[in-house]
């Protein structure tokens, strides 16, 4: 079994004492299980050599990809892993690999099928509430700060939490519209979507905007990544039992 795990660059250079290498670790993902791409390596990120994908944070994805032009000073964009993770989730689609997304990676997700996003939440407004939520804490990574609650009884999150959780939250940007054959599974207390899954019969496409890596202590964050391995081992598996062509 082999899991991608796509990351910037300073990400990458972490090695194993990066959050998600140790949060898949924990799970019991052997560390030659786990392969780190960076945006360097496009040349030899072949969807068919994993049985898993793993999105995770970083800088922003270029505004062009949701047809809007940049409008903050703040928004910082790496348009060559832009590619290479949308490249990616196109394919993982079409071999239906089992996709997890967490933070960048839940928008990269929702902007790969057609959504768009806030650029900024400081700037942007956003709900209907008139209450706002700390989506940029400054506390420690592994500390929550707000609540989401959950919407759908059946989605994959559903298994894991109940009803509702307390979060980390390390984002600027949200989803704003959500991406055609994407549901939204959990939100904010102050509207934004925290969650998104398949709205159809994927096996397994799952993206929260928190961070459970830096939360994998916690047996409900950890539930995230056991459910997500459960898949990918499902999938080598099958494929390991599968007859070979000529």
């Amino acid at each position: 079994m082999k899991i991608a795990i796509s990351v910037e660059k300073k990400e990458k250079a972490k090695g194993e004492k990066s959050p998600y290498f140790r949060a898949l670790r924990s799970v019991g993902v052997g560390a030659e299980e786990l392969i780190r791409l960076s945006a360097a390596d496009r040349n030899r990120a072949k969807v068919e050599d994993f049985d898993g994908i793993l999105f995770t944070r970083g800088e922003d994805m270029d505004p062009s990809f949701y047809d809007e032009a940049k409008k903050y000073p703040t928004v910082v964009s790496d348009r060559a892993r832009d590619e290479l993770e949308l490249a990616l989730l196109k394919a993982a689609q079409e071999q239906q690999l089992p996709v997890l997304g967490i933070c960048r990676g839940m928008q990269v997700i929702n902007v790969g099928f057609g959504g768009a996003l806030y650029q900024d939440l400081k700037r942007d407004p956003y709900g209907e509430t008139g209450l706002r939520v700390e989506h940029k804490q400054a506390g420690s990574r592994g500390e929550s700060t707000h609540a989401v609650t959950l919407t759908d009884p059946d989605s994959h999150l559903a298994a894991a939490f109940h009803g509702s959780c307390r979060v980390n939250s390390l984002h600027h940007q949200a989803v704003r519209r959500v991406g055609r054959g994407l549901k939204v599974t959990a939100y904010s207390e102050d509207g934004l979507p925290e969650a998104l899954e398949d709205a159809g019969d994927y096996p397994f496409l799952v993206a929260v905007q928190w961070h459970p890596e830096e939360m994998a202590s916690q047996p409900e964050q950890r539930k995230l990544f056991e459910a997500f391995l459960a898949k990918c081992i499902e999938l080598a598996e099958r494929r390991a039992h599968a007859p070979r062509t000529a």
